[in-house]
């Protein structure tokens, strides 16, 4: 027998939006020409491999749940809320080093919530962001949380090997936080996810202490044959054509691999996030950040639809538009 959410007094499935957005990066700043006194790079050579003019590098004293917790805090400024308003926290996350408290339960505590929230990490990589943004957005709608607090936040710098040219001249640091909450009219589309389990080598985080590694070719190859499809049919599930589309923030991996993809995706009237250019490739970090700077810059319009999509280590994907806070 199938009881229905009014009779079991369960809220009924509503939709989400995001509200607010807010970021965080650290105060040093690596340019190439600091790279090229470490490694045989050049600025010339890593501008055309990878477009990464500069990275913002975190120091001892900002371990990952403290990057999280600044771009959470400027979220909830910016939302005009405080800590105790949040029910849910998730953090994406591939660089936290502590098992627990987990990275969320630190941020939480470090926000002074005392609302007992649930507190989750989700560990996907590249796509950890767009992963969490549609955990919140299901439990939101499921009546399980009525506001979220969703984080991508990572210190590649501390699983960099400073000695291999072609990986040091990628990494950043930084986080990107997003206020979700529930709203009459669903404003966060359906998630297209999946993952290419038999590729997950090609982008890896093992060891002890761990290292990141890739194959970039095959990165490359993937991404730019595969993923053109993929941010289509994103937009198909939310019923809007990719020429609707008023922005595009793409995991910010590396420049080659963003512009074609725009390109592909058909999106001729979308303002593209180019944030890799200033910050690196921040892994889960990258996808929230780029858009809360093109948010704060005023370069795309409220309710505007926004397609993010996350791709990279695993090789997992995860993909929805939005409407923009």
């Amino acid at each position: 027998m199938i009881l229905t959410a009014v009779l079991r007094g369960i809220p009924p499935m509503t939709g989400s939006r995001v509200v607010a957005l807010g970021h965080y990066q650290p105060a040093k700043v690596l340019t190439n020409e600091d790279l090229a006194g470490m490694v045989e790079t050049s600025d010339e050579w890593i501008l055309s491999r990878v477009g990464i003019r500069t990275r913002h590098i975190a120091g001892p004293e900002e371990p990952v749940d403290e990057l999280a917790h600044q771009a959470a805090a400027k979220a909830l400024a910016n939302a005009g809320l405080s800590p105790d308003d949040i029910d849910l926290v998730l953090v994406a996350t591939s660089t936290a080093i502590d098992r627990s408290p987990n990275t969320a339960a630190r941020v939480a505590a470090k926000l002074g919530m005392a609302g007992a929230p649930a507190v989750m990490d989700l560990n996907v990589v590249c796509s950890g962001f767009t992963h969490a943004l549609a955990t919140a957005d299901h439990a939101i709608r499921a009546g399980s949380a009525t506001r979220a607090l969703v984080i991508g936040a990572d210190k590649m710098a501390e699983i960099t090997d400073w000695t291999d040219r072609t990986t040091c001249v990628l990494t950043g640091d930084g986080a990107g936080a997003a206020i979700v909450e529930a709203s009459a009219e669903p404003a966060i589309g359906p998630v297209l996810w999946g993952s290419v389990p038999e590729m997950g080598h090609a982008v890896r985080i093992e060891g002890t202490p761990p290292v990141f590694a890739q194959e970039g070719q095959s990165v490359y190859r993937w991404t730019t044959s595969r993923l053109p499809a993929l941010a289509r049919k994103t937009c198909e599930k939310a019923g809007i054509t990719p020429e609707e589309l008023a922005g595009v923030v793409l995991h910010q991996a590396n420049l080659r691999i963003i512009e074609p993809l725009a390109a592909k995706i058909g999106a001729v009237n979308a303002v593209v996030a180019r944030d890799v250019v200033d910050s690196g490739n921040t892994s889960a970090a990258s996808i929230p950040m780029a858009l809360s700077k093109l948010v704060e810059r005023g370069e795309i319009p409220s309710g505007a639809p926004v397609l993010l999509f996350g791709f990279g280590g695993n090789l997992s994907y995860a993909g929805q538009v939005i409407r923009c806070p």
